[in-house]
């Protein structure tokens, strides 16, 4: 018998697994919170040079003095980052005369004065990250990525070893403790410290859920379970706009979406762990309580299995066999796959974060961006669903990258008066990059063969998080060509989606099992070819199930 087979006998869809789905989305939808809170965190209001108190100024109106102490852009608005040595009064006679010497003009002197209109505060505010220090606030959200893509190396090895509730519960206490400590900063090194942690236990939240949820449920369900959970995460983008919009002082802020995590750790306690886990693992009686517990609340109270017969289901190691990520680069094929996979993860993921973290530069309010972005993803994954078994993954994957980039080029293009028209253009590029992410994971668990496809797996997450680190460092090149960032997203996505078209497509082909699958034939066009098994092993992946 094969755990498969169990899930006849105790309900493979029943009460049991609804209640697991829904309490997992409670910290799934967490997890947007934290990932694209830099969008609010570091937000940087209008802001210019302060100017120093004179007598002179007595008379004058706020504006004049301002005319006069602070230099201005070419359509009309006051400079940021400069201010004049010496008050110009000349200005208050002809505001449109130009300074004769250029040597009169110097940094900010005397600090900031900001915009305290739409923020209370930020981190921006807080600690002046503006100007020469710009590059500090775009450097958070780095941290925090850097922080996800090591705890990604740690959670993963930690929840094969220790299991996966444990993990999930230590991921989110950890989480609640840093993310508090992030709000209680005093200095910027201390919050980089703990926003770079959070993301480390964060990863865990995010590698562990997924897996938890799908090892409860019977293979027919999975597609339907892995949608659902994924729906969450753009409930929580649209969550992060309201959390957002009603604090507007970044320590409370962050006490917000980090708050929702301690309800997560509560619901989890009814949470088994995963019977595949305990099984795998020897902890043959605790896995049998487990199922007991899940054939009684499905209403399968006739369920009686031995603990002999869960032994049995034990698949023990080959001597010898082992892989690792220098597997997946031995090989020819497999070679190409993961070079030309790793490049368009790290397009998807470089491209997505690209889009999400600049609500700004769409014509349309940041909290109604975040708003429409999390709402847009929705048909996204929807629509995606479908077409990934109509034209192939191959195709999918191409096309939603190339038109990803067109969408984010279109936009350099449009002039910035047609709001309307880079508003609808920017929302149907966000629904694009949404709809990449989503064939890219199916496309990926199809390409490597069973034996490798956790390491696969792994590396490709890897290039995404390294996709999404340097994702925010592209804006600072606005400083070169104010165009330069939305070029280098746009350029990304298009080469990206380009090179998906090397990859071989994967639709009604069988999984390949070993090394050997993959290399033995020209391509996977070659196998054998037919629809999707009801009865797919265990390593299928559950998208690999659509009809």
């Amino acid at each position: 018998m094969k755990f498969e087979d169990l899930f006849v006998e105790i309900g493979g869809f029943g009460r049991f697994q609804i209640f697991i789905l829904f309490t997992l989305c409670l910290p799934r939808i967490n997890l947007p919170m934290h990932f694209l809170l830099h969008n609010f965190l570091a937000a940087t209001p209008s802001h210019h040079c302060a100017i120093p108190h004179q007598e002179a100024f007595v008379n004058l109106t706020t504006e004049e003095v301002l005319l006069i102490s602070i230099p201005q852009e070419p359509d009309g608005t006051f400079k940021s980052c400069e201010m004049f040595s010496q008050p110009q009064f000349h200005l208050l006679l002809n505001s449109s005369l130009q300074p004769e010497n250029n040597s009169i003009i110097q940094h900010c002197q005397h600090g900031w004065v900001y915009d305290h209109s739409q923020f209370t505060s930020t981190i921006s505010t807080q600690w002046d990250l503006v100007c020469e220090q710009r590059g500090l606030n775009q450097a958070t959200a780095t941290f925090f990525f850097i922080g996800v893509t090591m705890g990604a190396v740690v959670f993963g090895y930690l929840s094969d070893r220790f299991g996966r509730k444990s993990m999930l519960l230590l991921s989110l206490v950890c989480s609640v403790i840093l993310g508090m400590l992030s709000a209680a900063s005093v200095s910027y090194s201390m919050l980089v410290i703990t926003r770079t942690l959070t993301g480390v236990a964060l990863s865990g939240v995010s590698l562990i859920v997924l897996p938890l949820g799908m090892e409860w449920v019977d293979i027919q369900h999975r597609t339907f379970s892995g949608i659902l959970l994924s729906i969450f995460w753009s409930v929580g983008n649209m969550l992060l706009a309201l959390a957002a919009y009603l604090v507007r002082e970044w320590h409370w802020l962050l006490v917000a979406v980090t708050g929702p995590c301690l309800l997560s750790i509560v619901c989890l306690w009814w949470v088994p762990e995963s019977a595949r886990w305990l099984i795998a693992n020897g902890k043959v009686k605790q896995a049998h309580r487990n199922l007991i517990k899940c054939a009684r609340m499905n209403g399968k109270k006739d369920f009686a299995v031995s603990l002999e017969a869960l032994r049995k289901m034990t698949t023990d190691k080959k001597p010898g066999e082992s892989y690792s990520y220098i597997s997946l680069f031995r090989t020819p094929i497999l070679r190409k796959i993961s070079l030309c996979s790793g490049v368009v993860w790290f397009g998807v993921a470089f491209s997505y974060y690209g889009m999400s973290l600049n609500l700004t530069g769409f014509g349309l309010n940041m909290y109604v961006s975040q708003f429409v972005f999390g709402i847009i993803e929705i048909p996204a994954k929807m629509i995606m669903y479908v077409l990934v078994n109509r034209i192939g993954r191959r195709q999918s994957q191409s096309w939603t990258l190339i038109l990803t980039g067109l969408c984010i080029g279109a936009n350099t293009i449009i002039p910035k008066s047609f709001t309307s028209l880079r508003s609808v253009v920017a929302i149907l590029g966000k629904g694009f990059s949404e709809a990449a992410f989503t064939t890219i994971y199916l496309y990926t668990s199809e390409l490597y063969p069973t034996v490798l496809r956790q390491n696969g797996m792994g590396y490709t997450s890897f290039m995404a998080r390294l996709g999404g680190a340097l994702a925010p460092l592209v804006f600072l090149l606005d400083e070169v060509w104010r165009s330069l960032p939305e070029v280098t997203y746009c350029t990304t996505a298009v080469c990206s989606g380009l090179v998906a078209f090397l990859l071989p497509e994967t639709l009604n082909v069988r999984l390949p099992e070993g090394i050997e699958d993959v290399e033995k034939a020209q391509s996977f066009s070659s196998r054998y070819k037919g629809p999707p098994q009801t009865n797919a092993p265990e390593g299928m992946p559950l998208q690999s199930l659509l009809k």
